[in-house]
Parts: structure tokens; C-alpha cells; sequence
């Protein structure tokens, strides 16, 4: 699974799922549809950059580490790249790439080196399998809505206790993008993290905004007044841009929490171009 290349008008549904017994390791029936494919070696090197600086705790608490990478696509570069960054600082590692298309399983079975890092067949069930932490993008952009929703909430339920599910959205070349934490009781926050080199001004990162906002990115919703809140602290910070675009988001990103915001992390990941801020306070209204 990785993001679709159809007609965003055209969307998938994917049919409503009552809560049910949860299935043992490779008898769940794989949920969702099969996507383009596509990727490219480094794309969510932004994600997982925040992954290291933020749930490594997680992973290094829990009995058993165990990650789950859905929708790794056509390749398994993405997935060993996660492994890789992951495994020296976490002990006991284990990853796991689902793919629904049978296919694309098959043609990664050359790097499987379990229990460090394995390729299975699974969608939004995973697989039956309780993982710590779900790294899930580009694979809810061709869904409606309120399929997307059903998605999470899935994929929730079928977390460790204590786990964490990331799902967001990049470009091809992984410059842009964006993602929602989640637990079982919904999402937590969203981040945004760019190249700010590349960016006019920050509100261009809503083409990037998952599914559950990119909808409600209109006047009056709280992601739409969020956006322009942060293209005026950009635009006030452009003095800073002598000094480098990163500087000018540390800048921005800064006179956001002055103005009130609820933003979460450090200076540090400022400075890496991101910017997280909790989910009531860009939900759709």
C-alpha cells in the first residue's frame, strides 16, 4: 500500500467493521485495497527521524518491540530503512512489513531476516498481530472520509497496550509531509515536518494533510485557522531568512506557541522542520 495514483474524487470505502474477537497471527482477514506502490529510498525519513527522538521509551519498555510497517509498497526499502534506524537503539527489535497485494509480499521475501524484520500479507487488522507502534502512510489517501476513520479505529484496536499509531502522508521525495499520533482512544496530535527551504510559506503542507483534515481545510474549521496563523508567524520571521529557512521556522514555530497554540516537543524539532500541535486544537469542527 502507498498513496494512489487515481482521481482523488474517486474514492474507496472501506466497509464499516464491528469490534470482534481478535484473531491470532495469520488468520486475520487482510481490510483494505491495494494502492500504487510507489516509493523511494529516504521518503519517510522525516517520520521516522521524529519516531528516534520521540517513542523510543515506548519501544524500549515494552515486553515485546514489536513494529509494524503497513503499506510498504512495491519495495522494502522504506521498511528496512525503519529497521535499521530503529534496531541500535532498541533491543529486541522486531519489524514487520504488511502488504494486502499477495504479490509485492512475495517479492520482498529476500529480505526477511526474522524476528528483526519479516514481510507478511495484512491490511488495517495487522495481521492479528499487537504491535507497540504502527507506522502507516500514504495508504488512506484513495479512502472516503469516514472510511478512513473506520480505518483508525481498526488499526487502533488491534494496538499493544500502550501503543502508538502513526499515520500521515508525504510527497514523492519525502520533503513534505505530515502525520496524526494515535492510541486507543483517538488521535493525539498533529505534525507537520518540510524541507522549510522548499516552502513559500507553510500553509503549502496542506496538500499533505491526512484525510480525516484534509477536507476541512476551508474558513472556520480549526486546521484552516491554524494554517493561516502560522503563514503570519512565517511571514513576521522573514527577517530570519539571512540567517536560513530554518531559522525562520524556529522563529515561527515559536511565535505560535507565544500566540497561544498548544504545540508539543522541543526547540530541537523545530529546528528539524517540524511542528506538532495537539489534535483538539485543529480538529474538525
Amino acid at each position: 500500500m502507498s498513496e494512489s495514483g487515481r482521481d482523488h474524487t474517486a474514492r474507496a470505502t472501506f466497509a464499516p467493521v464491528r469490534r470482534a474477537p481478535r484473531l491470532a497471527a495469520g488468520r486475520a482477514r487482510a481490510l483494505g485495497l491495494p494502492t500504487r506502490g510507489t516509493t523511494n529510498a529516504n521518503r519517510l525519513r522525516r517520520v521516522d527521524r521524529w519516531l528516534l527522538a520521540t517513542q523510543v521509551p515506548r519501544l524500549r519498555d515494552a515486553a515485546r518491540p514489536l513494529v509494524v510497517d503497513l503499506g510498504y509498497g512495491a519495495s522494502a526499502v522504506t521498511t528496512l530503512e525503519l529497521t535499521d534506524r530503529l534496531a541500535p537503539v532498541v533491543p529486541r527489535l522486531e519489524v514487520v512489513g504488511l502488504e494486502i497485494d499477495p504479490s509485492r509480499v512475495a517479492a520482498v521475501a529476500g529480505d526477511n531476516d526474522p524476528p528483526r524484520v519479516d514481510f507478511r500479507l495484512g491490511g488495517f487488522e495487522l495481521a492479528g498481530l499487537r504491535p507497540v507502534l504502527v507506522r502507516a502512510f500514504n495508504v488512506l489517501r484513495q479512502y472516503d472520509e469516514e472510511s478512513a476513520a473506520r480505518a483508525w479505529e481498526t488499526m487502533c484496536g488491534a494496538l499493544a497496550p500502550g501503543g502508538l499509531l502513526i499515520e500521515g502522508t508525504c510527497d514523492e521525495w519525502g520533503r513534505r509531509a505530515s502525520w496524526v499520533a494515535l492510541d486507543e482512544d483517538g488521535p493525539l496530535a498533529l505534525t507537520l515536518a518540510a524541507r522549510a527551504s522548499d516552502l513559500e510559506r507553510p500553509s503549502d503542507l496542506a496538500e499533505r494533510l491526512p484525510k480525516a483534515l484534509i477536507h476541512h481545510n476551508v474558513p472556520g474549521q480549526p486546521v484552516y485557522e491554524f494554517l493561516a496563523a502560522f503563514d503570519r508567524t512565517w511571514a513576521a520571521a522573514a527577517g530570519l531568512s539571512t540567517f536560513g529557512p530554518k531559522q525562520r521556522w524556529t522563529a515561527a514555530v515559536q511565535a505560535l506557541a507565544d500566540d497561544g497554540w498548544p504545540l508539543v516537543g522541543s526547540t530541537r524539532r523545530a529546528r528539524h522542520g517540524e511542528v506538532t500541535v495537539r489534535w483538539p486544537a485543529v480538529a474538525p469542527a
